[in-house]
């Protein structure tokens, strides 16, 4: 007996594609330059620069301190999900026959029940390691701004504090892009909920989650204030 239908295979195919094009589609293509997420890092660099401007560096202090505390969150969720996902283990002759109730709900194996709940584990596992090194990285940034030497009142900053400044935002953008990874796990792991009811619903619910997030990269009200021209 085979453990999954060709539906599963289609539908997980499709998810995986998802995924991995969604990726290429925000990091690699040509129109990456127009996503958020490199519109933001653009204003990383724009911070640094600004940065180099003040005496006292509380505000950017602040602000790396709030980061790093949404990536630590994130991380710490991460481990109670994979906690959580792994007691499904336990109870699984309960669970599979509570789906089996369900309107959309269709009979599977014990067995493809537990591959299953073992690819939910393996998704937040990776959304863990992702914020984890988002956090290290958010600390490194840090770091490189009180490495950043001062520059004087009235004066122009030299070569050398323009490249420390370019260092700490160069650091602060691969962060965020770790970080942006991490996210980007949890949301495709609401898709994969869909496929313990149903790999029609699997499919449905990947669609969905691919279309809010292309449209929040590209189009929008976020994206939108990023071209709000400055007015008198």
């Amino acid at each position: 007996m085979e453990v999954f239908s060709l539906a599963d295979y289609i539908a997980l195919g499709f998810f995986l594609a998802a995924w991995i094009g969604y990726k290429i589609l925000v990091e690699h293509s040509r129109w990456a330059d127009q996503s958020l997420n490199v519109m933001m890092n653009n204003y990383r660099h724009v911070w640094m620069a600004r940065m180099l401007e003040r005496e006292l560096r509380i505000i950017d202090t602040t602000i790396m301190a709030t980061l790093q505390n949404g990536t630590a969150f994130f991380a710490s969720t991460s481990l109670i999900v994979i906690g959580g996902a792994l007691a499904l283990l336990r109870s699984t002759d309960e669970v599979l026959n509570l789906v089996a109730d369900l309107p959309l709900g269709i009979e599977t194996t014990r067995f493809a029940w537990e591959l299953k709940v073992i690819g939910l584990v393996a998704i937040f596992g990776y959304a863990f390691f992702k914020f984890s090194w988002s956090y290290r990285l958010f600390n490194y940034a840090a770091i490189l701004i009180g490495a950043t030497p001062m520059v004087e009142k009235g004066h122009a900053p030299d070569a050398q504090a323009r490249a420390a400044a370019a260092r700490a935002g160069q650091m602060a953008v691969v962060a965020g892009r770790h970080f942006n990874r991490g996210q980007r796990a949890f949301f495709f792991a609401l898709a994969y909920l869909g496929w313990f009811l149903s790999p029609y619903l699997f499919f449905l619910t990947t669609a969905a989650v691919l279309f809010v997030m292309a449209r929040r990269q590209f189009a929008s009200e976020a994206r939108a204030a990023l071209d709000v021209q400055h007015r008198d």
